[in-house]
């Protein structure tokens, strides 16, 4: 629910829920924390206050911690975050989205569009009136009004496709904004900048040690004296 935008019923429950109530920490959690009960979704905790609008987002990442049936998520991983909750402070496990300006600068960005699908939904409208008036008349020159209804129908469609494809690069702006997925800024990413030769040669050279390993295995193997296979 945090991330998707691809649907209009996760902006507005995000939306509604952001207008009507502080979301004032999200946490991440690790992968697998609630497998054994059978979910085995991403899971994040958002804690928030109902009855005034959220300015700031405050998150805290525990995604990199390594759960399972033996090493659960327990409380004294929340040392850290208790620590700097009071200040929502921020650290490397955390920082802060100032969701107001964010919003504020996705629905400036949006404004031309929006602008471009009122200008393109009046032309429709008006061209939606000349072909009715079209439709209404009647004359001799009844060829030529069918020519005329067909130009104006065209330019009619050719704005109402504008209007929208206008509508949805602005809604699309907006909708962005409503991704809440936790993404850590202060993880350091390791980049492989090896070219592909040097992959290549790589990958060569582990085949080649694997060999000589799988060689010795076979031999010692092979061996009739077992106290050999320990050395």
């Amino acid at each position: 629910m945090l991330f998707r935008v691809d649907a209009e019923a996760f902006v507005q429950t995000k939306r509604k829920l952001l207008e009507e109530c502080d979301v004032y920490c999200i946490i991440s959690l690790p992968g697998g924390v609630f497998s054994s009960a059978g979910a085995g979704v991403k899971t994040n905790l958002v804690f928030f206050d109902k009855g005034k609008q959220t300015e700031r987002i405050w998150y805290y990442d525990l995604s990199d911690i390594k759960v399972g049936k033996k090493t659960p998520l327990t409380l004294a991983h929340f040392v850290e975050f208790f620590r700097i909750l009071p200040q929502r402070a921020d650290s490397a496990l955390s920082w802060t989205v100032d969701f107001a300006a964010r919003l504020q600068a996705a629905l400036v960005e949006a404004h031309p569009f929006r602008e471009k699908a009122a200008e393109f939904t009046a032309v429709a409208r008006k061209l939606d009136d000349e072909l009715a008036a079209l439709r209404k008349a009647k004359g001799p020159r009844e060829e030529i009004q069918r020519e005329e209804i067909q130009i104006a129908q065209e330019r009619w469609k050719s704005a109402l496709r504008d209007a929208r494809e206008a509508d949805a690069k602005a809604a699309a702006i907006e909708n962005a904004v409503y991704d809440l997925k936790a993404v850590n800024p202060h993880r350091v990413i390791e980049e492989d900048k090896r070219t592909p030769l040097e992959i290549i040669r790589a990958i060569e050279e582990n085949g080649r040690e694997a060999t000589v390993a799988l060689s010795r295995l076979q031999a010692l193997l092979a061996t009739d004296d077992p106290s050999r296979l320990s050395r």
